[in-house]
């Protein structure tokens, strides 16, 4: 994983999501993650973009 993609998965867990998994289910279940709590969408952005 790179130092970019970490940054992106704490700063904003949707856009590193989308960048390894496009428009997917995936993506969309972070999304709702994220505006849910930002903590369960960085958790799930480290969980896929490992």
């Amino acid at each position: 994983m790179s130092l970019l993609t970490i940054i992106l998965n704490i700063l904003l867990p949707p856009l590193a999501v989308f960048l390894k998994h496009g428009l997917s289910g995936t993506f969309f279940l972070n999304l709702v993650l994220t505006l849910i709590g930002w903590l369960p969408g960085v958790i799930h952005a480290f969980i896929v973009n490992d």
